[in-house]
C-alpha cells in the first residue's frame, strides 16, 4: 500500500462529496493532492463538487465495506502538526483485523512515554477508516474514545475481525 506524504499548509481547492456508509453518512473532503478528511456527519450541509480523488475515495470505501479490499491506496493530504502526522502515518501500519494500543504506537514512533499524546493525536485524525484510528484500543484491551462514537468503532472492529 503506497500513501503519499502528508501535505503542508497551503492554499488549494477543496472538493467535497458524501458517501452513504453502513456506519452513517460520510463527508469526504479532498484537495488537488489528496484526502483532507473523511468523517461521519448527520446531514449534507454543503454543495458537492467532487474531483477524481473524491470519486476514488467513494469507490474504495464501497469496496472496503463490501469486503473486497482490506487496504486503501489513496493520496493523503491531512493538515496537522508534525507529531500528529507522525502518529497518523504510524496508524497506517496497523493491519486490517488487528488492534494495537496507544502505548505501542508511542513506541513505534520513538516516543515510548507519549501514549497520552498519541491518544490525543489519534483523536484528531481527520481521515477516519482510511487512516485506521479505530484499530487503536486501550492497553487493557478495552475500547476507548473514537470521535465517531464507540458504537461505530465496535462495528468497524467486528467487521474487520469477522
Amino acid at each position: 500500500m503506497q500513501h503519499s506524504i502528508y501535505g503542508g499548509h497551503y492554499m488549494s481547492n477543496v472538493y467535497l462529496d458524501y458517501y452513504e456508509s453502513p456506519i452513517g453518512l460520510a463527508e469526504i473532503k479532498c484537495s488537488d493532492k489528496g484526502i483532507r478528511s473523511v468523517k461521519v456527519v448527520e446531514l449534507k450541509e454543503h454543495a458537492t463538487n467532487p474531483n477524481a480523488i473524491v470519486l476514488e475515495v467513494k469507490n474504495q470505501l464501497d469496496d472496503y465495506f463490501k469486503g473486497r479490499i482490506k487496504e486503501f491506496d489513496l493520496p493523503l493530504d491531512a493538515i496537522g502538526t508534525d507529531f500528529q502526522k507522525k502518529v497518523w502515518k504510524a496508524l497506517l501500519t496497523i493491519p486490517y483485523g488487528v488492534t494495537t494500543s496507544y502505548g505501542e504506537i508511542a513506541k513505534l514512533i520513538g516516543k515510548p512515554t507519549a501514549s497520552r499524546a498519541v491518544g490525543a493525536a489519534n483523536g484528531k485524525n481527520p481521515i477516519w477508516i482510511i487512516v485506521p484510528c479505530h484499530r487503536v484500543i486501550g492497553a487493557s484491551g478495552k475500547l476507548t474514545g473514537y470521535a465517531g462514537g464507540l458504537d461505530r468503532k465496535k462495528w468497524l472492529l467486528e467487521k474487520e475481525q469477522s
